[in-house]
């Protein structure tokens, strides 16, 4: 978690120098390494414009996030993709979409293609999304269709109230998300997405199910993102009571004060992984900067097929 803030706080400086813009998780940290961290490499993970931390939770290189960001050729997806579109096959991250509830309309299919064996065996699928994806009409689609042909699909939505510039009270009545997962026949949990460990619990147990059954099931994760919908939002539209009421239940520094006070952790060993963090950032911003810059010639590639290949 330490290492996803350092980086997304990183990329809030870059763009203040004239960096391309960025939509941060800050304040939903918990709710990736929790999740992440119970899947396996065989898995499949789906994601959405808020992707930094599922990916550096996944295994991502720092550096090449940072470079592709940057436009620079070694990120991962040389460049072309910014923050908003990675995918990274190496780590089993199919697609990061910034299309609200594109990421849904996906994990089906990819689920389905594990089911059938074409992925790893046991494997399963995870697929990131908000609460503003659960106002489209994909996100009903996706979880009938995840019902009906009993699929490896663990749903995590991270309700963090705030889809883009509207509060999630303006579009639906409290508890919407849950009962509408558990009114389409999926087992649902409902977990305080700013406590990494009650995270980590509930996807372990979920992710169990799974592979036991190889039925979908449903995270809810309450959470709050603590910047704005994109860089440079000010955050003018939001309460500064409720801000602060979250900001008061920041995971990064909640866990560490739990860790603190179990004595599992520290206050030198504290900063020492704070500094850790920091460092492998400021060296991730080094490589970025360093990468050059894509051929312009190679503009085409991925887009059509190339003469003589197969499509």
């Amino acid at each position: 978690m330490l290492r996803v803030r350092a980086y997304e706080e990183t990329l809030v400086e870059l763009q203040r120098a004239g960096a391309p813009g960025t939509c941060t998780s800050v304040g939903q940290e918990a709710c990736a390494v929790g999740v992440v961290d119970a899947l396996e490499a065989r898995d499949r993970i789906l994601t959405n414009h808020r992707s930094a931390a599922h990916l550096i939770a996944r295994g991502a290189d720092p550096g090449r996030l940072m470079a592709e960001v940057l436009g620079r050729v070694d990120g991962y997806c040389g460049g072309r993709s910014g923050s908003l579109h990675i995918s990274a096959k190496e780590l089993g991250v199919v697609l990061t979409s910034t299309i609200v509830g594109g990421e849904l309309s996906m994990a089906p299919g990819v689920a389905l293609a594990q089911k059938m064996g074409q992925g790893e065996p046991g494997g399963i699928v995870a697929v990131f999304f908000g609460d503003g994806a659960a106002c489209e009409g994909i996100f009903h689609e996706s979880l009938n269709l995840a019902v009906q042909w009993q699929l490896p699909l663990l749903f995590v939505c991270e309700n963090n109230d705030w889809q883009a510039f509207v509060h999630r009270r303006e579009t639906m009545p409290d508890n919407a998300i849950a009962d509408w997962a558990a009114g389409h026949g999926l087992p649902v949990a409902t977990v305080d997405g700013n406590d990494v460990e009650a995270v980590h619990a509930a996807a372990c147990e979920a992710v169990a199910a799974i592979r036991a059954d190889g039925r979908p099931r449903f995270l809810e994760l309450v959470t709050y993102r603590l910047r704005g919908h994109f860089e440079p939002d000010d955050q003018a539209y939001v309460d500064a009571d409720e801000l602060a009421h979250w900001q008061a239940r920041d995971p990064v520094q909640n866990q560490a004060d739990r860790l603190l006070a179990q004595n599992a952790l520290d206050a030198a060993g504290l900063t020492q992984l704070r500094q850790q963090a920091a460092a492998r950032i400021e060296a991730a911003v080094s490589f970025a900067q360093a990468s050059a810059w894509p051929d312009p010639r190679t503009l085409t590639r991925h887009v059509y097929a190339e003469q003589g290949v197969q499509p």
